[in-house]
């Protein structure tokens, strides 16, 4: 079953081995710098205050709607240490999956949504088919031209430490109005809560 909430298609489902990431759905995204280094930016004043790299992270999640097909983008925000946001898929053809779960991936993973009958399940063939407009691929070209573009442009942190991401990233389907919500509220409402955050002062030394 179908439902809408903010005007966008949602379907319920999960990361496991029967659910494609390339089906429509909300998803909500955290994304960690390397080591939980402080590259993006302070808080202060319960604000962020970016830093170079923290604004460019900005300014291209907002352009990813931009370069990928059938894509929404929901509340965002740049925390020191990583980003939070909302990507919502909605493609014209809508699969349902009823099952919901929490998960973690690694951003070169990507699952494709089948096109013939298969005894395979999505995350059978998830080494097979790479996949497009999938939350795999999208972050993973996010991820990478955040990246380029500080090396690019020599960007580092205070110490002159050459900007990286955690291979990681986590991402969570949303399943309903309230979560919806709840979430959205949530990525607002964190530079005014970073010290009640579970990423402040988790900067790991190497």
């Amino acid at each position: 079953m179908t439902e809408k909430f903010q005007n966008k298609y949602r379907i319920a489902s999960a990361r496991a081995s029967w659910w494609d990431y390339g089906w429509n759905g909300a998803y909500f995204i955290t994304i960690c710098t390397a080591n939980r280094s402080h590259y993006f930016g302070e808080i202060e004043n319960r604000k962020i205050k970016m830093s170079s790299i923290g604004i460019l992270a900005d300014v291209l999640w907002h352009e990813i709607k931009n370069h990928a097909k059938n894509i929404e983008l929901g509340a965002f925000v740049v925390m020191p240490n990583h980003i939070h946001g909302i990507l919502i898929l909605d493609k014209p053809e809508i699969l349902t999956n009823p099952i919901i779960a929490n998960v973690e991936t690694r951003h070169a993973f990507s699952l494709q949504q089948p096109t013939t009958i298969s005894n395979q399940t999505p995350a059978q063939q998830r080494f097979r088919n790479q996949g497009e407009n999938t939350v795999s691929s999208i972050i993973g070209s996010y991820k990478s031209a955040v990246t380029k573009h500080c090396n690019r442009l020599g960007l580092t942190d205070s110490d002159g430490v050459v900007f990286g991401w955690q291979p990681r990233f986590h991402d969570h389907i949303i399943r309903n109005n309230e979560e919806y919500q709840r979430i959205n509220d949530y990525i607002e409402s964190n530079p005014e809560n970073w010290e009640k955050d579970k990423f402040y002062g988790a900067e790991l030394k190497t």
